[in-house]
């Protein structure tokens, strides 16, 4: 796999805190940054997927944004418990 260097611009206070962290787990900065990126753009993929299956399931069932609301607080409560 082939890697490129790239050039990104930060306010001075993220870039503080990127190099604390980096720091703090011992890793270079590099390595950090493409961590948050990988786990990102996961994250982005899985809500995107969860998303398009929730809008076919409900223009099949007829749901309205107040449906999913309620079964959303349903869910919730039941997982307190």
């Amino acid at each position: 796999m082939s890697t490129v260097t790239v050039n990104i611009s930060f306010q001075d206070r993220l870039l503080a805190n990127i190099d604390r962290i980096a720091q703090r787990e011992s890793r270079s900065r590099s390595e950090l940054l493409r961590e948050a990126a990988r786990i990102y753009i996961e994250r982005k993929e899985r809500w995107n997927n969860i998303f398009t299956k929730t809008s076919i399931q409900s223009g099949e069932q007829a749901l309205t944004e107040k449906d999913v609301l309620e079964e959303i607080s349903r869910y919730r409560s039941e997982k307190r418990k």
